[in-house]
């Protein structure tokens, strides 16, 4: 069973920066899609920004050019930089690790880590 674990959320001012990081404990297929989701109070979960297996990464609108997400598949480990935040980034922050095909499929997700931005 995989698991994953995220860290280095927290409180920041407006305008600061947090890395997120999401490490997979086990062996993880270096094809997967590895993203990350936040879902704040009474909203749903919506994606933030994943990268694939060959590298390329896809944004949400709110988030380009200010977060930067990245992999390191030798350590099965995702990051999130995130820069000049806003009060509107304040939520629960998931990653996923995600494949469908013909020989293997799965859909992980981490258990959450809450980003505060204050202002």
């Amino acid at each position: 069973q995989v698991q994953l674990v995220e860290s280095g959320g927290g409180l920041v001012q407006v305008g600061g920066s947090l890395r997120l990081s999401c490490a997979a404990s086990g062996s993880i297929f270096s094809g997967v899609t590895m993203g990350w989701y936040r879902q704040a109070p009474g909203k749903p979960r919506e994606l933030v920004a994943d990268i694939a297996g060959g590298g390329s990464t896809n944004y949400r609108d709110s988030v380009k050019g200010r977060f930067t997400i990245s992999r390191d598949n030798a350590k099965n480990t995702v990051l999130l930089q995130m820069n000049s935040l806003k009060p509107e980034d304040t939520a629960v922050y998931y990653c996923n690790f995600f494949i469908s095909g013909p020989d293997v499929s799965y859909n992980y997700w981490g258990q959450g880590i809450q980003v505060t931005v204050s202002s």
